[in-house]
Order: C-alpha cells, then sequence, then structure tokens
C-alpha cells in the first residue's frame, strides 16, 4: 500500500512522530519509503520500500521497472564490453527480485543471488553475514563453479545502502577468493550517514579495485538518542495490547478494520487481532472436517482423502479455510507448465539463455494463470514467496499486460513486523502462518503484509515446490479468510543436475600435430579402433542405406611423390591468395561478428583455416583467439556435447562457426538445423549458426574471404595437412550420450605431415597482404553479400541433367571435387572450359584413376565432382578405372 493508498498519509510518519525519526534527501525518498517497526535488538525501525514488491502490494510494472531501470544505469556505467563480463549478484531474501530486475536491466550479465536453504549436492561457493538482520547466513550455490571466478565487474544488488556493512563483508570474502578489479554497488535508497558515507572509498583503496555505487535516490535517516529503547518500548507495547499480533490493528477501528466487522475472536486470535496462530502440529488439527463441511468450494483436484505424507512432503498442499468467510471461496492449483530444467530464479545463476527461454513462455503461462481467475475480479494480487521473487514478479507483471484487472505483487518474509492499522504506518496488517519449506535453521512463523483488509477480488500464490508442503496449508487458510479466490500456482525448484563432466579437449603433441595453442580438438581419441574400411566397401554400403559415412574411414590416401611436389608447387604459388582471403574473413569476423570471437572449426576441413584466422588475428591485432574444432556429420548434425561443452566456457555469441569452403551449402544448412534442434532441447541459444569460411563459391553464407572457386591447397591432402587427425566418427557403439564425437590420429604418418608448413607458408606472407586485406576487407563490409544460393541451384540443375537424381551425389567446387577423388568412387568431373593450373592436381588424380573430365562451358565453378550413382561393387567402374557413360 504506497502513499497514494495511504489517503495521502506519508506512511512514515506514525514512527517519525512517535520516535523523532527523519528522512532527509531527495524529495522522492518518501515515495519510496515509509517506516515501520521490528523487534530487533540492533535496529529498532524498518525502511519499508513501496516499489521493492517484498511488504507492500505495489504494480508489478512499477517493481520491475525500477530494477530494470538501475540495470540500464549499471550497463551505462560499464560499457557494453565489461558488462559482458560482469556477473550480478543479489541478497537473499529482499533483493533476490531487485537484483534480477539489475541484471535483465544489463541483459548480457548472468545471475546469482544468495540464500539462506542449503542445497544437499550443491557446493558452496562463499557465504557471508547480515549483521543487522534476524537471519544472518548468506549461502553462495552457483551450479557452474565458474560462475564467481572471471575477473570481470561484480554487481553487488540490495534494496538498501545503509551502513554498507552487508556489502563490505561480501566484497571482502569474494575478493579474497576471486580478486577483480572493479565492483559496482546498486540499491533502490542510498541511506548511508555521513560517517558511513566515506567507508566505500577508503575499503576500495585497501583491496586496490574501483567501487562504484548507483541508487535511485539518497538520503540519511536521523536518529534522536535513545531511538532504539523507545522503538523496543513502543513494539512491546502495541504486542503486548494485540496491535501487533496479528493481521490489523484493534487500536485502529477505522480505516481497514472497520472492512471487517466480525469479532477477531472469530479468526483464531482470541480477540489479539491474529488472523490465525501457527498450528503446532499443522492445520490438520485446526481443521479435522472435511474442507468442504467448512464452507469452502474445493477444486477437486486438491480435496482428498486424509493425506498420508508426512510433515515436509512435496506436493501435498491442501487448501484449508476458517469460518470467518463466505461460502463461495474456491482454492484452486494452476499448472503453469513451467519450461522443462528452466531455473526457478538466480539460487543457482541465471544465464542471458535462460532469460531468453523465460521471455518465450511467460505469455502462454500468464494465459494460463488469467483462465483460472474468475471473470469480475477487478483486483488481482500475485504473491510471491520469500526468495522466489522473480518468477511472481515476471507472471505478475505479464498478467498485468492482458488482464482486466488491477494487478498488484509482493511475497511473504521471514522477517516480523509490527502491524499497526494506520494511514500513516507502512505496514499495515500481517498475516502469520507457520514455514513450509522445511527450512534448514527449524520451524517458524512466516508473514505477509498488507494481504488482509486490501478487498483483493483474487489471490495467486506462487511457491516452488519446496514449500509445496502440508504446512502450505497454513498460508492458504489466511488467505482464503480474506479473498474469495485463491489460486496456488507451483513452479519447480530447480535442483542443478551434475552430468558427466565433460573432458578438456585434446591438443597436440598428443593428439594432433599442431601446437597445443593453436587448437583444441573437442573430440575423442579412437585411434587404437580399427575404422578404416576399402572406399569401394564403403560406397556401396552408404548408397545402399546400410551405413552411414560417419561410421567409418576411407583408408589414407598416400600422396605419389609427383602429387606431392604439385602440392607444393600449388601452396607456393597459393599462398599469397590465401593469405589474402584469410586476412579479409578474419577482419569481417571482427568487425560484424564479435572484436573477442571464439573459433570454432568444422573438422577437419576448417581447422587449418581456423588456424590462420587466429594466426591472423595475433599478428594483426595482437589477440589470443581461442580455437577449437568441432564435429558436424550430415544428417546427424553437430557434436551438441562440444557445443554444451563451449556454452559452458564462453558466451554462445561470441562463437563464430568456420569451415575451409563452401560447396552447395549443404553444411550450411546442417548447421542452422542442427543449432536449432540444441535450442529446443537444451535451452541455451545465442548461437549463429552462420558460417565464416575462407572461400565461398556456392554464394552460401555472408561471412567469407572470396566467392572464387580457386585451389586451396589444403584441400589437395587429407590427414597429412590436418594435423594428422582423420575425419570424425559418430558411431554409437563408440560414442556414447555424454562423449565427444571421435577421430584418429594417425601418428604413423608424421614424417610426410605438412601441416605446419601450410600454415607457415601462409603466414609468412600475412605481412606483404596487409594493405591489401584492409581494402578488400573495407569493400566486402560495404558489399551486398546477401547469400543467392545459386551453387545449389546448379547442383540441382546437374543432378537432373546427368541422370543422378540425388544431390549428394554431386559435389561442386575444387575442394569438394578433390574429395570425391580422394574418399569417393569418381564418376566423372566436370571441369568449367578454360580452368587452368588451379585444376592441375584434379587432372592429375582424375588420370590415376582412370576418371574422365568434361570441359563444360557454363558452369558456377571451376569444377564439379560426380560420385558414381547407385554404385554397387559388381557395376561397371567399379575399380574406378573403366567407367562407362
Amino acid at each position: 500500500m504506497n502513499k497514494a493508498v495511504n489517503d495521502g498519509v506519508w506512511s512514515g510518519s506514525w514512527v517519525a512522530e512517535r520516535l523523532g525519526v527523519e528522512l532527509l534527501g531527495d524529495p522522492e525518498l518518501t515515495d519510496l519509503l515509509g517506516l515501520a517497526l521490528r523487534r530487533n535488538p540492533k535496529r529498532a525501525h524498518l525502511l519499508v520500500s513501496n516499489v521493492l514488491g517484498k511488504h507492500v502490494p505495489q504494480s508489478p510494472s512499477i517493481v520491475y521497472g525500477h530494477g530494470f531501470t538501475l540495470g540500464r544505469r549499471v550497463r551505462d556505467l560499464l560499457g557494453l564490453d565489461e558488462s559482458r563480463r560482469s556477473v550480478v549478484l543479489g541478497y537473499a531474501e529482499t533483493a533476490t527480485g531487485l537484483g534480477h530486475a539489475v541484471a535483465d536491466g544489463i541483459a548480457v550479465a548472468p545471475y546469482l543471488h544468495s540464500t539462506r536453504r542449503p542445497v544437499p549436492g550443491v557446493a558452496t561457493a562463499g557465504g557471508f553475514e547480515e549483521s543487522h538482520s534476524h537471519a544472518t547466513s548468506h549461502l553462495l550455490l552457483p551450479e557452474n563453479p565458474e560462475l564467481l571466478a572471471g575477473d570481470g565487474p561484480l554487481v553487488l544488488v540490495d534494496d538498501e545502502f545503509s551502513t554498507g556493512n552487508t556489502v563490505l563483508n561480501t566484497i571482502r570474502d569474494l575478493h579474497e577468493r576471486y580478486p577483480r578489479d572493479r565492483y559496482v554497488v546498486v540499491a533502490l535508497v542510498d541511506m548511508r550517514s555521513p560517517a558511513d558515507a566515506g567507508r566505500l572509498d577508503e575499503f576500495a583503496a585497501e583491496i586496490g579495485a574501483r567501487v562504484d555505487l548507483v541508487a535511485a535516490a539518497s538520503g540519511t535517516v536521523t536518529l534522536p538518542d535513545g531511538v532504539l529503547e523507545k522503538g523496543q518500548e513502543l513494539v512491546a507495547r502495541y504486542e503486548t495490547e494485540g496491535a501487533g499480533a496479528g493481521s490489523r490493528s484493534s487500536a485502529a477501528p477505522s480505516g481497514l478494520a472497520a472492512q471487517f466487522p466480525a469479532p477477531l475472536s472469530e479468526t483464531g486470535g482470541a480477540g489479539t487481532g491474529r488472523v490465525s496462530s501457527a498450528a503446532p502440529s499443522g492445520l490438520a488439527a485446526q481443521f479435522p472436517a472435511p474442507l468442504k463441511d467448512k464452507g469452502v468450494d474445493v477444486d477437486p483436484s486438491l480435496e482428498s482423502a486424509p493425506n498420508p505424507h508426512p510433515p515436509g512432503a512435496r506436493g501435498t498442499a491442501r487448501p484449508a479455510t476458517t469460518d470467518s468467510h463466505p461460502a463461495d471461496n474456491r482454492i484452486r492449483r494452476v499448472d503453469l507448465r513451467w519450461p522443462r530444467n528452466l531455473p526457478d530464479g538466480g539460487r543457482h545463476g541465471f544465464t542471458p539463455h535462460h532469460r531468453i527461454r523465460l521471455e518465450a513462455a511467460l505469455p502462454a503461462m500468464a494465459a494460463r494463470l488469467a483462465d483460472t481467475l474468475p471473470a469480475n475480479a477487478h483486483r488481482v494480487h500475485i504473491l510471491g514467496f520469500e526468495e522466489l521473487m522473480y518468477a511472481p514478479l515476471r507472471l505478475a507483471r505479464e498478467l498485468e499486460q492482458i488482464a482486466d484487472a488491477d494487478v498488484t505483487y509482493s511475497t511473504t518474509t521471514r522477517s516480523p513486523v509490527l502491524a499497526v492499522d494506520d494511514p500513516g504506518y507502512a505496514i499495515r496488517t500481517r498475516l502469520t502462518f507457520p514455514a513450509h519449506d522445511t527450512p534448514a535453521d527449524g520451524p517458524g512463523d512466516r508473514y505477509a503484509y498488507n494481504i488482509a483488509g486490501a478487498d483483493f477480488d483474487a489471490v495467486v500464490a506462487v511457491v516452488d515446490s519446496r514449500g509445496d508442503t502440508p504446512e502450505l496449508h497454513g498460508l492458504l487458510a489466511e488467505l482464503a479468510a480474506h479473498t474469495p479466490h485463491v489460486v496456488l500456482a507451483v513452479i519447480p525448484s530447480y535442483v542443478p543436475e551434475r552430468p558427466p563432466m565433460l573432458p578438456e579437449p585434446l591438443r597436440g603433441p598428443a593428439f594432433s600435430s599442431y601446437a597445443p595453442e593453436e587448437v583444441g580438438w573437442l573430440l575423442q581419441d579412437l585411434s587404437d579402433v580399427t575404422l578404416e574400411a576399402p572406399t569401394e566397401e564403403r560406397e556401396e554400403a552408404i548408397q545402399s542405406g546400410g551405413a552411414h559415412y560417419a561410421e567409418s574411414l576411407p583408408v589414407e590416401y598416400q600422396p605419389s611423390e609427383q602429387y606431392q611436389e604439385l602440392f607444393h608447387t600449388a601452396l607456393d604459388e597459393a599462398a599469397g591468395r590465401l593469405a589474402l582471403a584469410v586476412g579479409a574473413v578474419t577482419e569481417l569476423v571482427l568487425a560484424e561478428r564479435s572484436p573477442h570471437p571464439v573459433l570454432v572449426s568444422l573438422a577437419r576441413a576448417g581447422t587449418p583455416v581456423g588456424v590462420l584466422m587466429r594466426r591472423w588475428a595475433q599478428y594483426r591485432h595482437g589477440l589470443d583467439l581461442p580455437h577449437y574444432a568441432v564435429s558436424i556429420v550430415r544428417g546427424r548434425g553437430i557434436d551438441a556435447n562440444a557445443l554444451r561443452y563451449l556454452a559452458a566456457h564462453h558466451d554462445p555469441a561470441d562463437i563464430v562457426f568456420v569451415d575451409g569452403w563452401t560447396g552447395k551449402g549443404a553444411i550450411t544448412r546442417e548447421l542452422a538445423d542442427a543449432v536449432k534442434e540444441f535450442e529446443e532441447s537444451d535451452g541455451i541459444t545465442g548461437f549463429d549458426p552462420e558460417i565464416a569460411v575462407l572461400a565461398d563459391p556456392g554464394s552460401c553464407v555472408r561471412t567469407y574471404g572470396t566467392r572464387e572457386d580457386f585451389l586451396i591447397p589444403s584441400a589437395c591432402l587429407n590427414s597429412t595437412v590436418s594435423g594428422l587427425i582423420s575425419r570424425t566418427v559418430l558411431r554409437s557403439d563408440l560414442v556414447g550420450p555424454h562423449d565427444f564425437h571421435g577421430a584418429k590420429f594417425y601418428r604413423e604418418l608424421a614424417g610426410v605431415d605438412v601441416s605446419v608448413d601450410f600454415l607457415d607458408a601462409v603466414a609468412a606472407r600475412f605481412p606483404d597482404v596487409t594493405d591489401a586485406v584492409a581494402t578488400l576487407a573495407k569493400e566486402l563490409l560495404a558489399a551486398d553479400r546477401t547469400p543467392t544460393w545459386e551453387g545449389w541451384a546448379a547442383v540441382e540443375r546437374i543432378s537432373e541433367e546427368y541422370g543422378i537424381h540425388d544431390v549428394n551425389l554431386v559435389k561442386p567446387g575444387v575442394g569438394e571435387t578433390t574429395r570425391v577423388l580422394l574418399r569417393r568412387v569418381p564418376w566423372k568431373i566436370l571441369a568449367r572450359a578454360g580452368a587452368g593450373a588451379d585444376l592441375d592436381h584434379v587432372r592429375l588424380l582424375a588420370e590415376q584413376r582412370g576418371v574422365p573430365v568434361e570441359e563444360v562451358a557454363e558452369l558456377p565453378y571451376t569444377c564439379v565432382g560426380l560420385i558414381h550413382p547407385k554404385y554397387t561393387r559388381g557395376a561397371t567402374g567399379a575399380d574406378g578405372k573403366a567407367v562407362a557413360v
């Protein structure tokens, strides 16, 4: 009940007049804050926020808007790059929702809040004390232990910044474990005294870090001498007289009390104004008769035989009520259909990708909630549950957009506050009920303020499944006594699962001939498994549907001396051209995709290109970019475990997939489909499926170094130009659900390995092309690079013209044609008329295998390789030397 509801009277005037407490500072302070009293040996007064959504029902848009606006201010303060590196930490229980809204305002930062609820199996990453609180111990339980381990800014969010002790204790504890250079403290109100104001700067100097403060308003609280004793005396007197013991004050018969003329003793308060006392043996002792006999119209799904579950059992809450309310009471459950594996809040961490999933699900959940409300409900209240503030807030805000009713929001709390029914007092009514989530510190009373007497037509209680116990009857009974309709929504309590840890990437020299920093292979080593099969045998099995191409490996082609000479000649001639394309595509990535990209090559053709892009970024910009190689398999998709590893260690928005070249674009489409499927299955979003390639002759992507179809020397060879790594393998008996895809390391071919020679030859030309790269990159950035997919159209035309009727057997481009000759059973090669040295190696391989080369006048590629259609080992051309057209 904000200032306006309290008849235009400031909701702190009652305390101010009796104790001499004053708020000094920004004019909006009295709009943001009221005052109340509590029994506390350290501080009698309580600053009650009108916009926090804890004690005072408020519009959810106002509550969320204050936190979100503070988050935007933090983002402006830090800048986008530093915001991406930041982590937001909120305080339990009061600021869990506020901190989450601040994280939403920043948008690119993960969120974690402290908790007083230990969770078995989840390790504690830290803890601290809240000196003035009635319940002091805070735990930090992130699902990802690395969440707090970074060195980016830490944003700490609390509802008020008074002495600063809580924040300083937190920073001190975390700084010893995870030192960083910058902290930002965020609060709705900065209420430090002049004596406390300088402590933050002194503390920052002490730890050698920058500490900023962002607040919606600032001021101070002036306290006269003896205020603590006077406050305690007032609390004791009003509690003794009964005014503070219950839901409404008997000392103020007008106002809210006038709305309830029935004797208070009928509610079980024995004339004290208490709506109900905490039943020592649960609500069953208070209401032994069937609920429908107590004047309650109960949802049939909730009415049942006596509860067989012991106290603390989950999913067993049944409604109860008193005789004090009419028989049209109804308590219903609503199944929100909360998204699977989506955290209910920030207790274990909430990432920007979780936020995207929640945003997508909120409209449907709010619609289901709206369907449970009576058509004539004009005032609806959403009541959250202690630390569970954010999810109910977002539901309330969404409901506010679609419901033809005034929607307000607040939450229950473990904090005991005196209730006085006076317009000048912030806490006018109090509902008391037993704790219902089996708290670690034992049973006790819990409270909901300013609900009784508010004339809500319906109240929606939102709890997590940990709080859905028999003791929840207490809260439901209290609500049913004061509103004609109660709805219960239970959100699954998120408990982090601990799947088997994915292994660290394989690195050279143990796996591959590349230096360990050049690339990390997200693969498993299958070097000891025999996977090779004769080319003809593989081709027959693949085309007959008896096997997938990724279930075996072709026998590694060993080039003749003549072919090796051709490779080195081609490398000498193409090194500068390659360096130019490498530089151009890297500059496009840095300019358009991310200033700090994580390169992820599609093994194995993409791996040499990824290494070269990494080298260019290091040479030209001094960047040390992470680089991984992952498996993608046509028809099976990308390795999902590799994506999980990448998402756990990097921001998916920074991931840039890299390949050597495009043919008809099949892998481009495969990757887009696989990423979409992964997002739906895992709820992890942010991966951009567009591939960055050295050459894009098929016009399939926007990020490329060139669209010319020219000889990339690394396409001439297999493993001996790719770190001695085989193509990837995906077979169910070798790759389990928690394994990376497999590959082999051909250590025995080290004597003919040219992988590093290839890289060094191209990188040596970087200084020669620096200016040309700058010019080309500028031209590409200004050009229309929209994919036309003309290559795909050409492949479909060729497939029909040559009677193949299968685009998978048409391999366009120099690189793909080379692969046909090295790994498959080729039928014929189509070459663009007049193609020169770029096809020397293709002509040599075709000659060695007896494959005809047919020149074609109009061809969008330099060449196209055709795989033998409908191949069997008994067909003409089985040996690759007697092909009949």
